[in-house]
């Protein structure tokens, strides 16, 4: 059931590469997480961070600039990902090295 829920809240095409975005870079805002997800179109993104937010990963502030722009940051319960997402990336690489047969 663990698993299940995990995959539950970090399902889709969408949700790692977002949170993988902001934890890179620790702060990021819409356009520059739209810019760093390939082919993620507004509405999608609106939709994921929204549900990204409900799961309590990230944090959306709005900051008194004009016109108004909103960051986002991985919270604190969102950081226990950071583990997660680097072992996903060095499996990537691996992964790739393998099926290339570039080891």
């Amino acid at each position: 059931m663990a698993v299940h829920d995990a995959m539950d809240v970090l399902n889709g095409k969408w949700k790692i590469s977002i949170i993988s975005s902001i934890c890179f870079y620790s702060k990021r805002r819409f356009s520059d997480i739209l810019n760093d997800v390939s082919g993620i179109s507004n509405k999608m993104l609106s939709k994921e961070l929204k549900e990204l937010e409900i799961n309590r990963l990230i944090s959306r502030t709005v900051l008194n600039t004009k016109p108004i722009t909103v960051q986002y940051q991985l919270t604190e319960y969102g950081q226990t990902l950071k583990g997660i997402i680097s072992d996903l990336t060095d499996w990537g690489i691996n992964h790739r090295k393998v099926i290339t047969g570039n080891i």
